[in-house]
């Protein structure tokens, strides 16, 4: 997906609350800023949103020293999504369809987002599940996913934030996790799951886990490692968490679930749904 006008604002925006929430040295910051500045003004818009998200927080990291600012927000929300897992277990092996309601919670917990939503707290989260559970949701495109999760044989599953990848391990429980890799990122940036979190979050007990070995905030898949690549082209089919996901996987030529949370009005009217409402899109029709 390009990167529209209505961006620009948006990178100046995160660009400002990120550094701010690592520090309050004012020569740090118009630093940062004054950079970000430059490299928006020459970013080819054709490339994808999170190749400038990657560009900002190259530079706090470089400035602050600090190389994983948001370590302690990730180990709050694992955390907190932990507490929370028996009791969504629970849910989902009672309800009509575990599945739809798994996919459901997955989506919810992609509210738990530092590149979009600062003042995100708990009470946030238990709204973002309470909508999920009970909001419209494209089912024939759930059943088609489905339906393609039984004919694959290789599935790639990529995360998205700590915390939320907690969810996702509710999902994952209920997929052939013989044909499961899930994927993480492959250095910090934002609140994004590395691979520490994957293990906090008991998915290295439950699938293979990989990285893409890249600080992107989102798998751009030029920028990956040569296995992260390999492991992309030879997938059957990829289930991709999250608007970062989104917005480097959309045009690639690779069946595709998208799961998110429309909290960007732009990629809102890019899906043609309202902003904040629950996702599951595809990126191609393949012939069946």
């Amino acid at each position: 997906m390009r990167t529209f006008l209505e961006c620009v604002p948006c990178f100046i925006r995160q660009a400002y609350d990120a550094v701010s929430f690592v520090t309050d040295d004012d020569e740090i910051r118009e630093k940062v800023l004054r950079e970000v500045l430059i490299e928006s003004a020459k970013m080819d818009f054709h490339q994808s949103p999170p190749l400038m998200g990657q560009i900002i927080h190259r530079l706090i990291r470089q400035y602050t020293g600090n190389d994983d600012p948001y370590k302690d927000i990730k180990t709050r929300y694992n955390r907190y999504a932990l507490n929370l897992y028996e009791k969504l277990r629970k849910q989902i092996n009672e309800s009509p369809d575990p599945l739809e309601t798994a996919v459901r919670l997955a989506i919810a917990g992609n509210i738990i987002d530092y590149g979009v939503k600062r003042d995100l707290d708990i009470g946030s989260v238990y709204d973002a599940m309470d909508h999920a559970l009970a909001a419209e949701l494209d089912l024939d495109m759930l059943e088609n996913m489905r339906a393609a999760i039984e004919r694959s044989g290789e599935i790639l599953y990529v995360g998205d934030n700590s915390g939320e990848i907690v969810f996702d391990r509710l999902l994952i429980e209920l997929l052939p996790r013989e044909k499961i890799t899930f994927v993480v990122r492959g250095r910090p940036v934002l609140n994004d799951a590395v691979m520490e979190d994957a293990r906090t979050a008991g998915i290295t007990e439950l699938v293979e886990v990989i990285d893409t070995g890249s600080d992107a905030p989102g798998m751009i898949i030029e920028d990956c490692s040569e296995e992260c690549r390999a492991r992309f082209e030879r997938a059957d089919m990829v289930i991709a968490k999250g608007q970062g996901n989104f917005e480097t996987l959309y045009e690639t030529d690779k069946d595709i679930f998208f799961l998110f949370k429309a909290k960007c009005h732009v990629i809102a009217d890019h899906v043609g749904v309202e902003q904040g409402a629950i996702v599951i899109c595809r990126n191609i029709t393949p012939a069946e």
